[in-house]
């Protein structure tokens, strides 16, 4: 098959594990840079034109796309589907997935276990947001932000309230978040592939950084899920649509509780916590579907 690896980086980790894996099982595997693409649009014929040539031979795409691209690469992501390409996320999922308030709002219909969550518009009212979630120490995050970024611990009501109020003053919008103390700075993240769980780690934050994520000094280790979180990280991964993304969850008193869904987690954390090849089950994954 040709695959398309639809990456800004083809040095990134997880982008050479894809290559490596795609080429040992003898597939044709190119890295795209999505933002690089022109997208053709015309009747009944739509295509992706890259450099010099058209894009009309690819059999399937992996995305990896960053979020400062979300806009234009999920553009390039559908512009594939109109051209009946296999995709192992969709430009619709990933969308999903990028936008923090959209995606509790469809994790608590389907009954998921999460977090208390207050939206509010830009409100001033700090004292009853805090209430609504059960008062300090809160979470609170922006609504677009990733690997760790733009995500504040208040620890007293004034630190939220001046927190909240500087994101307001930057019309920046966020979410506000009941602590899990119970989790200790520690999260668990289980990687999807074809709607199964390949590999599980926990991820614990550095001395006095509640804040799990590796690119901020967190370590990680393999675990062994329990059938509840297995269950939970399978049941958000469906309820958002992604056959292939990364599950973060809390372990807190009342049971795994979801943090975050990650449509293009990274391979290098998880393939080292757990020794399992990710990569390899991701082009099986392709194989399998788009035969």
């Amino acid at each position: 098959m040709n695959i398309v690896i639809l990456s800004r980086n083809e040095n990134l980790y997880s982008t050479r594990r894809l290559i490596e894996e795609g080429e040992n099982r003898g597939h044709d595997i190119e890295v795209i840079d999505p933002l690089k693409c022109d997208i053709i649009i015309e009747k009944e014929k739509p295509t992706v034109y890259y450099r010099d040539r058209y894009l009309d031979y690819v059999d399937a795409i992996i995305p990896r796309i960053g979020a400062s691209v979300t806009f234009f690469g999920c553009a390039v992501v559908r512009q594939f589907e109109m051209m009946n390409v296999f995709t192992t996320v969709t430009s619709d999922a990933i969308i999903r997935s990028r936008d923090k308030l959209r995606s509790f709002q469809r994790l608590s219909k389907a009954g998921i276990g999460m977090p208390k969550t207050v939206f509010t518009n830009y409100s001033r009212d700090v004292e009853e947001v805090l209430n609504h979630v059960g008062g300090p120490p809160v979470i609170i995050k922006l609504l677009e932000g990733t690997q760790g970024l733009g995500v504040v611990l208040a620890e007293s009501r004034n630190a939220a309230e001046s927190v909240l109020e500087a994101f307001n003053g930057l019309q920046a919008r966020a979410l506000v978040q009941e602590y899990i103390k119970e989790a200790k700075g520690a999260d668990l993240r289980a990687l999807i592939v074809d709607g199964q769980v390949v590999g599980a780690m926990k991820r614990q934050g550095r001395e006095g950084e509640f804040r799990s994520n590796l690119h901020r000094g967190g370590s990680a280790n393999y675990i062994k899920l329990s059938e509840d979180e297995l269950k939970l990280a399978i049941k958000a991964a469906r309820a958002l649509k992604l056959p292939v993304c990364g599950v973060d969850m809390l372990q807190s008193s009342r049971g795994p509780l979801i943090m975050e869904v990650n449509s293009t987690p990274g391979l290098e954390g998880i393939e080292g916590a757990t020794h399992k090849n990710i990569a390899r089950a991701i082009i099986t994954f392709i194989e399998r579907n788009r035969r």
